[in-house]
């Protein structure tokens, strides 16, 4: 029992004596001085946010003509990084640790960093570049190392699109640098050429000016380009021809639909034929010719030439000796019948 109540004693005086402590450092840190100093710090916080918040606001009111969404996505998020960089280095400071032993301390680990991850630090060069160049922006139609889409996101490290079947691909910006890019929106205008071929006894000039007017009845086609038709050379089945037509980029499908049903619509309408592949089947009346294996058989069974003259002259000689037969026959018979 003693020992329960000197337990409680020892545990009273200390908690006793670290009340004591911690009112003592309060009424020793609560100061004008430090008081000052901990407004300062809030003070310093506050004006860096409201000017972190008015750089922002700034960009997302530059008109989307002179900063393309993706590139102000990429500054807004450098920006970000840039801010919450500064505020560390605020707190590390007021602390007394001295930024030059961190910077120190960082150089080694980039290099180690670096070298673990040598494919990341290219992408992120080549994302600089990417952005720079400005040779996509969201919302483009893009083809890179045989994959085509349309552009959701540009960042650092990569691209990220979603194909015509609605699948994401993300495309790494080192490979949009040492590829070949073709970005089928990047003008406002395109040109659709379609080749085809109209038969041989068609008249020339009159496949020119009927293939002229298809572009007529294409809503989505522009005469400014003026379109062209031009003839591309003799085919083996026709004369092959091209009708290239002017369209908003994003017009591509409805105009590429149009034109064809324009194309088949005045052909028909002047009775020209598209040639196709087809097979011709003709029957003679002529001598039946005879087979290949026929023809050898008989060839081979054919008799030599000799041996074919000496069988006419046998039947020759036949012949006659039948003739002489019947002619001395006849004699005799005329003779019994005159006694």
């Amino acid at each position: 029992m003693d020992d329960i109540v000197e337990a409680k004693d020892h545990v009273a005086q200390d908690l006793d004596w670290a009340l004591k402590s911690f009112i003592k450092w309060i009424k020793g840190f609560v100061t004008w001085d430090n008081f000052f100093k901990l407004l300062g710090i809030i003070l310093i916080l506050l004006a860096m946010k409201i000017v972190y918040k008015l750089i922002v606001r700034s960009i997302k009111k530059i008109p989307a003509a002179k900063l393309p969404a993706h590139r102000s996505m990429v500054l807004l998020k450098f920006l970000k990084y840039i801010y919450y960089a500064v505020v560390i280095m605020f707190f590390l400071s007021l602390f007394g640790i001295k930024l030059s032993a961190i910077w120190g301390a960082a150089g080694v680990a980039g290099i180690a960093i670096a070298f673990a991850a040598q494919t990341s630090v290219s992408n992120i060069i080549s994302g600089i570049f990417v952005i720079a160049e400005k040779s996509l922006k969201i919302g483009d139609l893009i083809n890179v190392a045989g994959e085509t889409g349309i552009v959701d996101t540009i960042s650092l490290l990569s691209v990220r699109v979603h194909t015509l079947d609605n699948q994401m691909i993300r495309i790494p910006n080192s490979t949009i640098i040492n590829s070949t890019l073709r970005n089928t929106s990047f003008f406002d205008k395109r040109r659709l050429d379609v080749k085809v071929s109209v038969a041989y006894e068609t008249d020339m000039q009159k496949a020119l000016d009927t293939l002229a007017k298809a572009p007529q009845y294409c809503k989505c086609d522009l005469q400014d380009p003026q379109p062209l038709v031009w003839f591309d050379g003799f085919g083996e089945s026709g004369i092959n021809m091209t009708l290239a037509v002017w369209f908003k980029s994003a017009d591509f499908l409805s105009a590429k639909n149009q034109t064809f049903v324009a194309i088949k619509r005045v052909f028909d309408e002047a009775g020209i034929d598209i040639p196709y592949n087809k097979l011709d089947v003709k029957i003679y009346d002529g001598p039946t010719l005879p087979l290949a294996g026929t023809a050898a058989k008989a060839k081979k069974s054919a008799p030599a030439p000799k041996a074919a003259a000496d069988k006419k002259s046998l039947a020759k000689k036949s012949a006659a000796k039948t003739k002489a037969r019947s002619k001395a026959a006849k004699e005799l018979i005329e003779s019994e019948s005159s006694k």
